[in-house]
């Protein structure tokens, strides 16, 4: 069909997303920037890049959509921001389309554009909601802008946001829904339902973790339960209570074994994403018991499985393992070593491919700026300090390292991490 008619943007929408979807998620090899083995990545490529030639691709909603989808996974997804910046008021009530243009501003450190282009988002998506209700397959893509704002607000370290819509999150999705057994909607949904973990967290909120309710039925919220032992567990190491942190280490173990093969996130297992969980909470127990050597293996560890998720925007582990990693490093005085991952996770170097770095975000300038300062550094540590002074305007919180687990900070008060 395409053949016949190249020059009708509906068909070559039509095709572009026929030959996309024959390796979808793996249109590009992320490590070598080029594309994919057996995927048909150029040719639809070519197919847009024509339509949008044309007066009516130009502006037409589906080959926009595509082409954001298309460049995302990519070596360069600043090529689509032009494009995707004529996206979101063609259709002013498609709450997908408006949320769409923040696949590539995640990736080019435009976090403030991420809450807010989600945030219009969800406003469309409530004109929806209120005509069809929350019982659908579309509480998948409401679910999918809440996730995608909280993970904006945590990268511009914008506390009362993503816990505002963390609950946001939480109220979007009825356990009735849960429990439709066809389409299984709880293999779908109930991840989300772990956000607010991963939030305090990233926030240092120990105590508030420690009084989050577990939930009453551990089966059907079998990831909520796993991450809230997580969760308890890195709250217990981070305020020196051992003992119970390795309690919840193994009630942690126990709630994983429930999780089922087919719960996901989108683009990933639930079982891969708990696995990073895993190391990480080994890593944490381990520094506070001051052997750092087996600390900073787990560590690495969860990088690599960090590293290794399925591409997915947001993606799958909330919080960059590199984080936790920097800040424990430079704790131990491995300042050199420190100054390479945030590096790297700043997309200052080419150690990670493009959807691996995080550019901008004001934990990973802290933490570098910090280590400039101390190795002498101090050119380029002004350059990046006109960068952090920014980025630390924009937060809610105060910013004293890349992540609040620092083991000065230990029996602190929530909200005021990393003070040395």
């Amino acid at each position: 069909m395409y053949e016949l008619a190249p020059d009708d943007p509906d068909v070559a929408t039509l095709y572009a997303d026929a030959l996309m979807n024959l390796t979808p998620w793996e249109l590009w090899d992320l490590r070598t920037g080029e594309p994919a083995a057996g995927a048909r990545t150029l040719e639809a490529k070519a197919v847009l890049d024509r339509a949008l030639l044309s007066d009516t691709g130009a502006d037409h909603p589906g080959i926009l959509h595509l082409y954001i989808h298309l460049l995302e996974m990519s070596p360069t997804p600043e090529q689509a921001l032009t494009v995707a910046d004529r996206l979101p008021g063609l259709v002013p009530d498609a709450g997908h389309l408006r949320h769409m243009p923040s696949h590539l501003d995640v990736l080019c450190g435009d976090y403030r554009r991420v809450v807010s282009g989600n945030s219009d988002a969800i406003k469309a998506d409530e004109k929806y909601l209120r005509r069809a209700g929350a019982m659908n397959f579309y509480t998948l893509y409401r679910s999918h802008n809440y996730h995608f704002k909280i993970y904006g607000a945590m990268f511009l370290g914008q506390s009362r946001t993503a816990l505002e819509t963390a609950a946001q999150l939480e109220a979007s999705i009825p356990e009735e829904l849960l429990r439709v057994e066809s389409p299984p909607m709880a293999d779908w949904l109930e991840g989300f339902l772990a956000m607010r973990v991963h939030v305090l967290i990233r926030f240092g909120r120990w105590q508030d973790i420690l009084a989050l309710p577990m939930p009453s039925d551990p089966k059907l919220y079998c990831v909520s339960t796993a991450m809230r032992h997580y969760a308890r567990g890195v709250a217990y190491s981070a305020t020196g209570a051992i003992a119970e942190a390795e309690a919840e280490r193994d009630l942690f173990c126990r709630a994983v074994g429930r999780v089922p093969e087919t719960r996901m996130l989108f683009n990933n297992t639930c079982q891969d994403i708990l696995a990073i969980a895993s190391a990480m909470l080994d890593g944490e127990l381990e520094y506070r018991r001051g052997e750092y050597d087996l600390a900073f293996a787990s560590l690495e560890r969860s990088i690599d499985l960090d590293d290794g998720l399925p591409y997915d925007e947001p993606w799958g582990w909330m919080q960059p393992t590199r984080h936790a990693y920097g800040a424990l490093l430079l704790e131990q005085g491995r300042t050199e070593e420190a100054e390479a991952v945030y590096r790297a996770d700043l997309g200052l170097d080419d150690t990670l491919p493009r959807p691996l770095q995080h550019p901008g975000n004001v934990w990973a300038l802290h933490g570098f700026h910090e280590c400039l300062m101390k190795l002498g550094k101090t050119g380029e540590a002004r350059i990046v300090a006109q960068q952090l002074t920014v980025a630390t305007a924009l937060a809610d919180v105060p910013v004293r390292a890349s992540c609040f687990c620092r083991v000065g900070t230990a029996g602190g008060k929530d909200g005021d991490c990393c003070s040395d």
